[in-house]
């Protein structure tokens, strides 16, 4: 599958979940998840929509050793982030505190390592198609 595709259709999964938790917080009068709600929209939605622009737009080797690592830690470290901030804010499974904030951090680093393939795709990979 290219790579467009795939972060395309993880882009509308996180808009989907975005969505419904933004509605379940309407719903329910209580804004706990907020941060979440965003970070997933943000994280999830827009970044992983922007990068399958990027792919869709330039010509990126399908055989990229780079593009293999940014797309599979985007991916990653946008689940990682998501769903440790949740369970380090609101605890569901009452797991110990050093888990959740251990699960947090590599979530959010595998996030940022993966922001930082990104600006060295665009240096390596700036031709646009054609």
């Amino acid at each position: 599958m290219p790579w467009n595709v795939l972060l395309l259709r993880m882009s509308a999964i996180y808009g989907f979940i975005g969505a419904f938790l933004g509605s379940h917080m309407a719903g329910a009068g209580s804004y706990a998840f907020k941060p979440i709600h965003a970070h997933i929209l943000v994280v999830g939605w827009l970044s992983l929509f922007a990068y399958s622009s990027y792919y869709r737009s330039y010509q990126v080797p399908k055989s990229s050793k780079l593009a293999f690592a940014h797309v599979w830690t985007a991916i990653i470290g946008s689940i990682g982030l998501t769903v440790g901030m949740w369970m380090y804010n609101l605890n569901p499974f009452n797991l110990p505190g050093s888990f959740t904030m251990l699960f947090y951090i590599v979530g959010g680093s595998t996030l940022l390592l993966s922001f930082f393939l990104f600006v060295f795709m665009t240096f390596k990979y700036s031709e646009s198609k054609k």
